[in-house]
C-alpha cells in the first residue's frame, strides 16, 4: 500500500512539472514546493510520529495514564527530566501500579522504556522499582535501558536536602527531600557521580569518597546534622552496580536509529510545566527543565524531530508544597475537591492545595511549550458542584488587569484572580467514553477552555482506568 500511494506521488509530479515546465521560475518554484510538503506529509503518514506529554501545571496532572494509553502504539518510552520525586500512577483492570523513576511504558511488552541523561538517578528506588515490578511477573530489566551519563542520587544528597529544608523553616521550598536538588547541583558544578562511572569501581571509590567529604563537612558544621557513611553508600552502589551497568546505552543514538526506522518514540515529562527551573514560580521551583525546551538536552533527540507535544491539564488546579497559587480554595469546595479527587501526593503523601483552573498559567503554558493540542483529564472530579469557575486574568495590586503570568516572586504576591463563573453538572461523568453524552454543561466547560487557551482539547479523561477516555482527536494521525 504504502509503495503504491508512493508511486502516485513520483508519477504526479513528473506530469505536471512537464506541463508547467514552459511557465515562469515562480510558478515553477510554488509547484516543487508544494510536491515538497506533498512527500512531508507521506513520509510523515509512513513513518511514526514522536511525541512529546508533558504537565501544563504543578504536576499532578495524571500524566502517567495517557501515556500508559498512548504507549500501546509506541515503541519507545522515554524519561528525559527530573527523578524519583516525580509519581505517576497507572491504574490496570482495576488494579494501581505506583511508579517514580520508571517509564510508564513498563507494563508493555514491546516497549523499550529509556532513562536519559537529563534524569537524575536513585540506585536504591530504581532497584526497588525493578523487584516490586518483576514481583507482579513484569520483566523490568529487559525492558529498560539507562544513559550512562545519568548523574547519581546518592545518600548524602538525601542528606544535604533534609537539612536544607530544616534550617530553612518557614522559608522553606516544600522539596520532597529526596536528594533531587543536590544532584542536580553536583553536575551543574560537574562533580557528579553518574551511572557510566560505576564501570571503573576504584576510580568510583576515590571520586565517591571526596563527595562524602565534601557533603560531610556542611552538614556537621553548617547544618548540625549527623555524617553519612562512605563505606555504607559504597557497599550499597557494588551491590546494584552489574544490575545497572548491564542496562546502559548510547541514548542519543538509540533514539537516532529508531526515527530513522520510523519507529514511535514517546517522550514523558515529570511534573508540570510551572516547576521548571527557567519558566515556573521560581524559587518555588523543580531543578530541572520541565518544559518541551528539555526533551532535546535531557534525551539527546533532535528538536526538529519532535511531531507532537500534548500539554496535560487537570480540569481544576492543584499543587504541592509552597509557592504562588492564586486559585487556591481554602474552603468546603476544597475539601471537596482534595477528597473527591483523592489529591495527595504519589510521591510524599502530602495533602495538594486545591484550587479552580487557572487559564492565566495555560496559557503561559502553551506559549512556551509550542502545545500542538490538550489533554484535560480528572473532569469527573467537578460532577456534583453547582457553580464552577475559570480564572481568566489577574487583578494586581495596583488595580492594573494582566492576563500574563509574573516573572518575579515578589510580583506573584498578593494578585487576585479575576473569574468567570459558569454552571456545573449533577450528572455522573464518570468513566463515560462519548462527548455527546456528556452534560451540556460539560461539554460547555471544555469548549470555554478551549477558546480561553486557543488551541483544541484532543483527549478528555472521565476516571483513573485507561477505558474511561474521551478522544476528540487521535494525537498520532492530526
Amino acid at each position: 500500500m504504502i509503495v503504491i500511494i508512493y508511486l502516485y506521488y513520483v508519477d504526479l509530479f513528473y506530469k505536471n512539472f512537464y506541463l508547467i515546465y514552459k511557465y515562469s521560475n515562480t510558478i515553477k518554484v510554488i509547484y516543487l514546493n508544494y510536491i515538497h510538503s506533498l512527500l512531508n506529509h507521506l513520509v510523515k503518514f509512513i513513518m511514526g510520529k514522536n511525541i512529546v506529554v508533558l504537565g501544563t501545571q504543578w504536576g499532578d496532572e495524571g500524566k502517567g495514564k495517557i501515556v500508559d494509553l498512548l504507549t500501546e502504539r509506541a515503541k519507545y518510552v522515554v524519561r528525559y527530566q527530573g527523578g524519583h520525586n516525580a509519581g505517576h500512577t497507572l491504574v490496570i483492570n482495576g488494579k494501581k501500579i505506583v511508579l517514580h523513576i520508571i517509564p510508564s511504558g513498563i507494563l508493555h511488552k514491546n516497549v523499550i522504556n529509556v532513562i536519559a541523561s537529563g534524569v537524575v538517578l536513585s540506585p536504591e528506588a530504581f532497584i526497588k522499582e525493578i523487584y516490586e515490578l518483576e514481583s507482579k511477573n513484569i520483566p523490568a530489566r529487559s525492558r529498560m535501558v539507562i544513559s550512562e551519563s545519568c548523574p547519581l542520587i546518592l545518600a548524602h544528597h538525601v542528606a544535604i536536602d533534609i537539612a536544607r529544608e530544616k534550617a530553612l523553616l518557614d522559608k522553606a521550598i516544600g522539596t520532597t527531600g529526596r536528594g533531587i536538588g543536590p544532584a542536580y547541583e553536583d553536575k551543574i558544578a560537574r562533580r557528579a557521580l553518574r551511572v557510566g562511572d560505576i564501570f571503573n569501581k576504584k576510580k568510583f571509590a576515590d571520586k565517591l569518597k571526596e563527595a562524602v567529604h565534601y557533603y560531610n563537612f556542611q552538614l556537621v558544621h553548617y547544618y548540625n546534622s549527623k555524617p553519612v557513611n562512605f563505606q555504607k553508600i559504597l557497599k550499597d552502589i557494588l551491590e546494584v552496580a552489574d544490575i545497572l551497568t548491564t542496562m546502559v546505552v548510547d541514548v542519543s543514538e538509540l533514539l537516532d536509529r529508531a526515527r530513522k526506522r520510523g519507529d514511535v518514540i514517546m517522550f514523558e515529562g515529570a511534573q508540570g510545566m510551572l516547576l521548571d527551573i527557567d519558566h515556573g514560580t521560581y524559587p518555588y521551583v523543580t531543578s530541572s527543565n520541565t518544559t518541551a525546551g528539555g526533551v532535546a538536552t535531557g534525551s539527546g533527540f533532535g528538536p526538529r524531530y519532535l511531531d507532537y507535544i500534548l500539554g496535560i491539564l487537570k480540569a481544576y488546579s492543584t499543587r504541592v508544597g509552597s509557592g504562588p497559587f492564586p486559585t487556591e480554595l481554602v474552603d468546603d469546595i476544597g475539601d471537596f475537591l482534595c477528597a473527591k479527587g483523592n489529591e495527595f501526593g504519589t510521591t510524599t503523601g502530602r495533602r495538594r492545595r486545591v484550587g479552580w483552573l487557572d487559564t492565566v498559567t495555560i496559557r503561559r503554558a502553551i506559549q512556551i511549550n509550542s502545545l500542538s493540542s490538550l489533554c484535560l483529564t480528572k473532569l469527573d472530579v467537578l460532577d456534583g458542584l453547582e457553580k464552577i469557575k475559570i480564572c481568566t486574568s489577574y487583578r494586581l495590586p495596583n488595580g492594573r488587569i494582566t492576563e500574563h503570568t509574573p516573572l518575579s516572586i515578589d510580583n506573584w504576591k498578593n494578585i487576585e484572580p479575576i473569574y468567570e463563573t459558569m454552571p456545573g453538572w449533577e450528572k455522573n461523568t464518570v468513566n463515560q467514553q462519548s462527548f455527546n453524552k456528556l452534560p451540556a454543561e460539560a461539554r460547555y466547560y471544555i469548549k470555554r477552555i478551549e477558546e480561553i487557551a486557543g488551541i483544541p482539547i484532543d483527549i478528555i479523561s472521565t476516571g483513573p482506568d485507561r477505558s474511561a477516555t474521551i478522544t476528540l482527536r487521535d494525537p498520532f494521525h492530526d
